[in-house]
């Protein structure tokens, strides 16, 4: 990652190179990436791969100026990190699905930051609604943050999971993991008739009062920050166009709609 592109995404970011890699720019860097760049999986739906490699995520989020799911936009803001000098380790994690259920491995990618004077966090900006700042990587109490209260806590093998306001969201393995490692995921979630992101469109951001905005298809969701939602359906192809560059700042040509993958179970 050369210093152009690095100052390229700090300008999607609206964020100034920090001085050092220090917690509070983490943080900074890390609630305006929520809010800049939107957690989506349009390219699912679009016909259009879902590469792990460098340049593509970098085309893809910051010359592109679209979002993506875990994998992308974890392993771009990963780069960036990197780049600015932090410590930066690719994590796996399963998600929790309920009554025990984990899901594929490689299922999530999150990431372990190294900082210059407040020791590791847990930084994850590509989760959906999830907590605003990165996470305490060592500490096993209750972390307040907007996004709910979070705690992570010891799951086994060296595993961790983290919690939100006492709910289990996924399990991380701490062991390092390099991008090429979680393409299987990648795949899995982008094809099989089984994964949540080939069943259903969404496109989302945390809002600049911390609420969220979400276009789920034709229906638009925002939250305020008190969690007080307002839904409406948007009825137009030119609506639903305009909310995808309004709110999120994504032009499309046409109106993206859930491609066919299939029976479920084909998969397994």
């Amino acid at each position: 990652m050369n210093p152009t592109r690095t100052d390229a995404y700090l300008r999607r970011l609206g964020a100034e190179r920090p001085a050092s890699p220090t917690t509070a720019a983490l943080r900074d860097l890390h609630l305006r990436h929520l809010r800049t760049v939107p957690f989506e999986n349009l390219s699912v739906h679009l016909g259009e791969p879902v590469v792990l490699a460098e340049e593509a995520l970098l085309d893809k989020v910051v010359g592109a100026r679209r979002g993506g799911f875990c994998y992308e936009l974890n392993g771009a803001f990963a780069l960036l990190l990197a780049a600015l000098g932090y410590e930066v380790q690719l994590l796996a994690g399963r998600v929790h699905g309920g009554e025990g259920r984990l899901g594929i491995p490689y299922d999530h990618l999150a990431l372990r930051v190294g900082t210059v004077d407040g020791g590791d966090l847990i930084a994850d900006v590509g989760f959906g609604a999830h907590s605003h700042g990165p996470l305490a990587f060592g500490e096993r109490g209750d972390q307040s943050d907007p996004g709910g209260t979070f705690r992570v806590v010891e799951a086994g093998g060296g595993d961790l999971d983290v919690l939100r306001d006492g709910s289990p969201q996924y399990r991380l393995e701490t062991r390092p993991r390099t991008l090429p490692d979680f393409r299987a995921g990648a795949w899995w979630h982008s094809t099989s008739p089984e994964s949540h992101f080939t069943r259903s469109l969404v496109c989302s951001r945390i809002t600049a009062d911390g609420g969220r905005i979400t276009l789920s298809g034709r229906t638009s969701t925002t939250t305020d920050a008190s969690g007080r939602k307002e839904v409406r359906e948007l009825g137009t192809d030119e609506e639903v166009l305009a909310a995808y560059r309004d709110g999120f700042g994504i032009g499309l040509d046409a109106v993206p709609a859930v491609r066919d993958f299939g029976r479920r179970g084909q998969f397994g």
